[in-house]
This record gives C-alpha cells, structure tokens and sequence, in this order.
C-alpha cells in the first residue's frame, strides 16, 4: 500500500525513484563489466548461452559470481523489447516436465512413510525450475538484490498473457517475500542528519504528500517530527517503507496545518498523541509483500517507550477511492443515495451556472464540480453532511469480496486498527478534492486490541469503528 508511504534547491519529481537505470546502478555497472571481462568471451555468448553457463557452475564461487554479473551487465544494456527476450528466455528454464513425472509416481508408488517421505524431497527438488536457482546467483554479486528488486518491477508490467513471464514473476516474488521476510528487516530512525543521498530518496518516494522543498522536508524531520524506515541488510542505503509521524495534542484533522512549515512546533513532552500521516512504499518491485503492518507497530511501541506522554497512536488517512465511487454511483442513479431532504437542500444549494439540477444526484455532481465550493456556505452545509454519510457507507458497507473497496481502509483494519473519524475538509489540496471531497480519515491503532480487530477483518471481515461512524454509515438508504 502506498498510503498508498528523498533534495536539491527544489526536490525530484514525486512518484517512484526510478528503476534500473537510478544512479545507484548506473555506478554498480561499472563494477559488472569489470567482473563480467575476466569472464571471456565465449563461441557462443547468447543470452542462453550465458544462463547455461551460470547454471553449470564451472570452476569455484569467484567464477560464478563473474558470470552472474556479466549476465546481470548484459540486461542492462538492453533496450525494452531486449529486456522482454531476455525474460523469456529466462522464463524457458522451466522444471523437465519428465523429471517431475517419474518423481510424481515414485510417490505414488512409496510403499512405506519413509520411502514416502524420501520420495517427496525428491518430488519438490525436481519441481523446482532452473531459473529460480539462476535468480538466486544474482544475490552473491554487488548490489544484486537490488537489481532482481527492479528486474520484479519490470517484468510485473510484461506479464499479461503470457504464463511464463507469469510463472517467473511468481517464482521470483516467491524468492523475495522469503529474502524479505520482517525478522531480517531493519528498522531505522531518519533525520534531518541522516545522508544526504537518503533524504534526497526521501523526497523522491513520498507518495502521499510530495515534498515541495527542502523546507518541507526539514519540517517534516523536525523535533516534533519522527520518520521512521525499513531496511534489509542487503540494501542498506534503500529504504522499502518509510512511515512520517507527527507528534500533537488530540487528533490531527488538517494535512495542511499539519504540514505547514509556519506552524510553531510542539513540545513533545506535551504530546499527547502520535499521528502516522503519510506510509510510502519505496520499491515496486516489492509490491505484494507487506510490510506496513510490522512498521506502524514497531514505532507505536518504539514512541510509546520514549515518549510516556502519548496515549494515542492514529493516522490521518486519505480516501483515494471515494470520489471514484460516488461519481460512479451519481451517473448511474442518485435514488438509493439521496434522501428527498437532502436532495432538496442540495439542488436548492447547487451553483446558478447552467440548467437547474433536476436531481438531487445531479446537483451534488455540479457542486463537487464547482470550483472553491468548499468556501460557499450554502454549498459547504448542503454537501458535507452527506459527503460524510456516503464516505462512512463505502469505507464500511461496501466491498471487493470480504474486504473494504477503499485500498487505504482495507490495509489500516487489516493492519488492525479502528476507524475512529471521518474528517470534513483535511485535505483541500487539488489531489484531495479530486480524490476524495477533501474528506480524510482517522484510523486509530490500540495497542492493546490490534490482534483482536486484526484477527476481526482477517477472519470475518468485520470493520471496526467507533459508535458516531456506525451511526453515519447507518443514515439514510
């Protein structure tokens, strides 16, 4: 989940740092083709010819981690429809369909529990393929884990329809969520002292509220400012997840005043509350396997250890899904939505431009659509009340199967916390409007009941809120 969670004098463009080509990899090509030249040239130095070659593992570990590095030198100097080739290739080192047979029947065949057990070892050795073992080499060359995390990204673009590349993405996600695992993980505090190349990656990863400058940045690492990251041993300079933590009294319900580089800091022996406002993830290539879960409760602990004061752990959450689904349902039909007294108040509150609204559907579309109409009376106190009872029915009525529609309710009550409050107006940034009327959400992290509502959602897909949100999402219709 972004929540979905590094600067010059202005700051990179927001969105993910780069892939294969980032700067990091650029200088550790360098150090490929130096190995990869004592390699040689082969007669035949195809692409497959040089798979075969890391598979046969002649001569000691040096030679095979040369020939995984001339191998991993060699994608990157590929251009996209190379890189597709290469994969496919890759993807041809399949378990031998005849092996897997012949280890199947045996078995079958075991006469007793021993020789059956023995049979099954032999049965997972022959199903497992060529080419995860071949992607395991590339781990032993400089920053190769890095390098199969960008190869996941890339080749999770190029999987439609086509089962190999599919089966090699699932192989090699395999492979990363057990390399991944959060007991290797690191967890790590980052201020405004860390490396200057980590803060840049910083600003570069924010996928919630972009970094506007170095200003921002430097607030938001400021004393009553925690930000806190996972990384893995293998990566150290990477993070995967980053979580940025306000320290306040009482829960926060403006990103913009949380934010603003103005606001006086507090004292945060006075804190009362620690507010998880933005949770990026930094690699696509790890998406799928999670992380966000361990992070939020490592650093409630780690902050509830420092910080005696703070009794309250909650986010300030958007809704990036709702105003996709209420625009959807208002071009449908606004009659299971809309109470006649609300829709009366709305078209009579609806903007002067154009036709008269004849629904009430219709006439909360044109206000939405108006600009600044959060700053017109009439409009706010037609919309809000409304806006506010539909959000509390598409966080905690509807569904993709058992789970929230909404991505961030689904990954914050999975994660076990509580829907507390929906906020009117937190977040009138262009994006916040676009997404969600500007309404966000505070999601709120009991330290003493996380298993419980975790354990609610995962197993019965119950959503836990507090009393005032049930009785919104109860209203009309």
């Amino acid at each position: 989940m972004s929540e979905t969670i590094p600067v010059p004098t202005a700051p990179p463009a927001a969105g993910p740092a780069s892939g294969l080509f980032d700067r990091a990899l650029r200088r550790i090509a360098g150090v490929w083709r130096d190995m990869a030249q004592s390699v040689g040239r082969e007669e035949d130095d195809s692409i497959e010819a040089q798979m075969r070659a890391c598979l046969a593992g002649r001569g000691g570990e040096v030679s095979a981690r040369n020939r995984a590095a001339k191998l991993a030198q060699t994608y990157l100097t590929l251009d996209a429809d190379g890189r597709r080739a290469f994969l496919v290739t890759l993807a041809g080192f399949d378990s031998d369909a005849g092996a897997v047979a012949a280890a199947y029947e045996a078995v079958r065949e075991a006469a007793d529990p021993a020789a059956r057990a023995a049979a099954k070892t032999r049965l997972r050795r022959a199903l497992e393929p060529p080419r995860a073992r071949l992607l395991t080499q590339f781990t032993a060359i400089p920053d190769g884990m890095k390098f199969l995390v960008d190869l996941r990204a890339e080749l999770a673009a190029m999987t439609g329809g086509d089962p190999l590349l599919a089966a090699l993405e699932s192989d090699l996600r395999s492979l990363l969520a057990s390399w991944f695992d959060v007991g290797f993980l690191e967890l790590r505090a980052i201020d405004w002292n860390s490396p200057a190349a980590l803060l840049e990656k910083l600003a570069g990863y924010e996928a919630v509220h972009g970094v506007r400058s170095w200003r921002d940045l430097k607030n938001r690492l400021d004393s009553d400012r925690r930000c806190y990251a996972f990384f893995h041993p293998r990566m150290p300079a990477e993070p995967l997840i980053f979580v940025e933590v306000a320290l306040v009294r009482g829960l926060a319900d403006s990103v913009q005043r949380l934010l603003d580089p103005k606001a006086p800091l507090v004292d945060v022996r006075e804190a009362d509350t620690a507010v998880f406002y933005s949770i990026s993830n930094c690699q696509r290539g790890l998406a799928g396997i999670s992380f966000g879960n361990f992070l939020i409760k490592r650093v409630a602990e780690l902050l509830s250890a420092e910080l005696r004061t703070l009794k309250t752990f909650a986010t300030l959450s958007p809704v990036p899904g709702f105003r996709r689904w209420l625009d959807g349902r208002l071009a449908q039909s606004s009659k299971d939505l809309l109470s006649e007294e609300e829709s009366s108040a709305l078209r009579t509150a609806a903007p002067p431009e154009g036709p008269a609204p004849e629904t009430g559907g219709a006439a909360l579309a044109a206000i939405l659509a108006a600009r600044g109409w959060w700053r017109d009376a009439a409009m706010r106190r037609a919309a809000e009340p409304v806006l506010l009872r539909l959000c509390a029915r598409y966080l905690l009525v509807e569904s993709r199967g058992r789970r929230a529609l909404d991505p961030v309710a689904h990954f914050h009550l999975s994660n076990g916390a509580r829907l507390e409050r929906i906020v009117p107006l937190a977040d009138i940034s262009e994006k916040g409007m676009k997404e969600s009327a500007g309404i966000m959400v505070n999601y709120l992290y009991d330290l003493a009941r996380i298993e419980e509502y975790h354990e609610d959602y995962a197993g019965e897909g119950k959503r836990n809120a507090a009393t005032a949100v049930r009785r919104l999402a109860r209203g009309w219709a």
